[in-house]
């Protein structure tokens, strides 16, 4: 069973001004896999509030991935992979990349996003694109491979065994 936190990056999300449908998409698509939401939140797209809830979280315990959803394009308040950046030990950019080579099939504004990935502890923080839809192209392509993932951290297992649908 994984335990996700899901951390939705909005202005106007966080003055309540926006529905948070890319956080409802999250959820959608976990329940495909054995996980649970144990925390959620939306927050303003300011660099110490995005860090300080980052580091809250994975170094709380408890909690195996935090997705991120929004924060991550080219305009001037999307700061959500800095302040990633400015908490993790480990970079794991193979997330992102997937994500990107993916969405770069139905889009060339794929190129845009800036979303990283990576290793705080034992805790893998994700940022996903704020669009709902892309939101879902994205966490469907990384989705199979984030149970392995934790297991790797976690030590529980040293080989990759992961299986490919088809």
């Amino acid at each position: 069973m994984l335990n996700i936190a899901v951390l939705t990056i909005s202005d106007k999300g966080s003055r309540g001004q926006r529905q948070d449908k890319s956080g409802e998409i999250i959820r959608d698509i976990l329940s495909r896999v054995e996980s649970t939401i144990i925390k959620y939140e939306v927050v303003p797209d300011e660099r110490d509030i995005i860090a300080g809830k980052l580091i809250e979280w994975a170094d709380g315990g408890g909690v195996d991935v935090i997705l991120t959803t929004g924060g991550t394009g080219l305009a001037r308040r999307d700061i959500t992979p800095e302040a990633t950046l400015s908490v993790i030990d480990r970079s794991a950019p193979g997330f992102a990349e997937a994500m990107r080579a993916k969405s770069l099939e139905k889009t060339p504004m794929a190129v845009l996003s800036r979303g990283v990935s990576g290793l705080r502890g034992q805790c893998l923080i994700i940022n996903l694109p704020g669009s709902p839809k892309a939101v879902q192209e994205c966490l469907e392509v990384i989705l199979p491979a984030i149970p392995h993932a934790v297991e790797i951290i976690k030590g529980e297992v040293t080989e990759h065994t992961i299986s490919m649908p088809g």
